[in-house]
């Protein structure tokens, strides 16, 4: 359990957080969400220690086990695989003890280092750091490469394998789907819902957070306020608690505004005196419930295309690839992709599998290996890279960059602009040194947005960009007349953007006729066909020929199998049904404003109740499609 009493912190002169009262139970897997520069990171450095409270207490449990990933990777010669194994502290340093031991030929000390091992489960180290290694993206080949080869991006996924790999009680984890793309985030997710600990993690993908959290803890005007549920739930129970404060709020006024124009009329009237002034003790009792003060929400567009060609472009029995000094390394193979004005497509696949080669060579940044690429004269790209942000010049400012691609407009013109995508005032004169990576970002995309492209190129948009400017962007492509090409982690913008997907896998690039569910599926599917042809090629030495009566006697067990398993898969949906309405009770219950005037043990008891369900439910739901896919073959 940790607490927070009249809990404070301050960043230089600006108060951050201020007389937080908070309690966040063991087991809770619990998203921090708030805008940029409300204290999320601040509140994590102070549960590291990093960063003393100016007020209050914070209390943590003795002995906790925490674990949070780096800011930086040093360039170590280490391999891949032992740096993420060097995560478990306690198992390198007995690791160690067992090494200079050898050297030493202490055999008691080898002894009981191989204890120590033995208890920290070490022997099976490298297997468990190959598991994370490979569900953030590393092939296999990759596992012994040394830290220093890698580029800033994937060492990034290297700290967050270390984090993974250190036991702990309490898991710190900030923008952690950062760099990773859809295929990573979707395995992140899923071993993040086994995590046995408390989990606090920030992140700006409301879906991941769907699918992670079961608490919501909300950073606003200093303030921080719990939500029972996940990001979904904590919107629709925050807007209802808006609109009864809003409601409250002007009923006060309206009872105000009567008590005052009695006071005003009858003060001096000496036979109404005693009245009026029971009317100002009443005044001045009124509770003074804050009206809601509209956020502005950010917005922009990008402007409408001067021409916008009905066929725009296309690659015919194209390879794509890099060719080089040491000869031609082909990704993908006979690509036939065409694209028509106000196509929006989604290209999805795994980690390496070549999306951002197709991209490139969409762009033409790549020329194809073989076969041709084929582009109308109007066609204008607005291409968006993983690289983009960091290409800004360092020292020059927004107005700089601008006034580059149009030396010839006015100062006002490009400032107007600029003051659109809230680069506005002094603003637009600060160097980009000092700026977030989500101002960078947005930065990037008014560039981009400037040139007025027919075709928008996008290869991860979203990294740094917070939840309102993954809004903003959703927006502004979902009302974009030209056409789309998107690479995304981010399933809500994918979602909401893309009418199509392409999947990019085994060298080739085809229509994917399915949803993003249909596209998780096709992954966990294809991790279990190969798993399935590896067991089965690891078994075919023993195969023999099978007599007739073990063949009925194997049919039989299998009519019996069968049975069973039709008979769990009727259980497990009764017990769903059961579970659906008692959490449609519960989530009626807490969206009842009432609900948190009463008792607090009430409230907790409510919001565990609801996450044992949902856990409950994920768990059978999980084994019913088992069931059923089994039952299916």
């Amino acid at each position: 359990m940790i607490s927070f009493r009249h809990f404070a912190l301050r960043r230089g002169s600006r108060l951050l957080l201020s007389d937080i009262d908070l309690v966040i139970q063991g087991g809770w897997r619990l998203g921090v969400v708030g805008r940029n520069g409300c204290g999320k990171s601040s509140l994590f450095a102070a549960l590291q220690g990093r960063l003393e409270p100016d007020a209050g207490d914070l209390d943590l449990p003795a002995k906790l086990r925490m674990a949070s990933v780096a800011q930086e990777t040093p360039a170590l010669p280490d391999p891949a695989i032992e740096y993420v194994m060097a995560g478990d502290e306690a198992l390198a340093a007995a690791l160690r003890d067992e090494l200079d031991a050898q050297s030493r030929g202490d055999t008691e000390a080898m002894a009981r280092a191989h204890h120590r091992i033995e208890e920290l489960h070490g022997y099976d180290a490298r297997a468990r750091a190959g598991r994370l290694l490979h569900g953030l993206g590393f092939a296999p080949e990759t596992h012994e490469t040394p830290v220093w080869e890698f580029s800033g991006g994937w060492r990034v996924r290297l700290n967050l394998a270390r984090a993974l790999m250190a036991p702990s009680e309490l898991l710190l984890l900030d923008e952690p789907t950062n760099h990773l793309d859809l295929d990573a985030v979707l395995w992140l997710e899923e071993w993040l819902r086994r995590y046995q600990g408390t989990l606090l993690v920030i992140s700006h993908d409301r879906e991941f957070l769907d699918g992670v959290i079961t608490h919501t803890l909300h950073l606003n005007d200093g303030g921080a306020k719990l939500y029972t549920g996940n990001y979904s739930a904590f919107e629709r129970l925050r807007a209802e608690q808006l609109r009864q404060q809003q409601i409250a709020h002007e009923r006060e006024q309206a009872e105000r505004a009567h008590l005052q124009s009695f006071v005003d009329r009858f003060k001096a009237k000496a036979s109404k005196a005693k009245q009026a002034q029971s009317r100002v003790k009443r005044l001045e009792k009124l509770a003074g419930t804050e009206a809601v003060r509209a956020e502005r929400p950010f917005r922009f567009q990008f402007a409408a295309p001067d021409r916008l060609p009905d066929s725009m472009l296309q690659l015919e029995e194209a390879e794509a690839g890099y060719a080089g000094a040491d000869g031609q390394a082909v990704i993908l193979r006979d690509v036939r992709f065409r694209l028509e004005a106000g196509e929006r497509i989604g290209l999805l696949g795994p980690n390496g599998a070549g999306k951002s080669t197709l991209v490139k060579t969409l762009v033409g940044e790549l020329a194809p290996l073989a076969g041709e690429r084929k582009a109308h004269k109007d066609l204008k790209i607005g291409y968006f890279a993983q690289h983009t942000v960091e290409s800004l010049r360092e020292g020059a400012s927004p107005f700089d960059h601008l006034q580059d691609k149009a030396p010839g407009v006015s100062a006002q013109v490009l400032r107007d602009f600029l003051g659109g995508w809230n680069f506005a005032g002094d603003r637009a004169f600060e160097p980009v040194d000092g700026f977030s990576g989500g101002e960078r970002a947005r930065l990037a995309l008014a560039l981009i947005a400037w040139d007025k492209p027919n075709l928008l190129l996008l290869d991860e948009p979203t990294n740094h960009l917070d939840l309102d400017m993954r809004e903003a962007l959703a927006d502004a492509l979902a009302d974009f007349d030209g056409a789309l090409v998107l690479v995304s982690h981010d399933r809500h913008l994918l979602g909401m953007v893309c009418d199509s997907f392409w999947r990019v896998a085994d060298g080739a690039v085809e229509g994917f006729d399915g949803d993003l569910d249909d596209y998780a599926r096709w992954l966990r599917s294809r991790g279990g066909a190969a798993k399935k042809t590896k067991d089965e090629a690891a078994a075919a030495p023993a195969a023999r020929a099978e007599s007739p009566e073990e063949r009925r006697r194997r049919t039989a067990a299998q009519r019996e199998n069968e049975k069973a398993a039709r008979q769990r898969v009727k259980k497990i949906e009764t017990r769903v049904a059961t579970i659906e309405n008692e959490l449609g009770a519960l989530e009626a219950r807490l969206a009842d404003p009432e609900t948190y005037n009463g008792p607090t043990a009430e409230m907790m008891r409510l919001g565990q109740r609801q996450g044992e369900l949902r856990q409950e439910k994920e768990t059978l739901e999980a084994e019913w499609l088992e069931l059923y896919e089994r039952l299916e073959a």
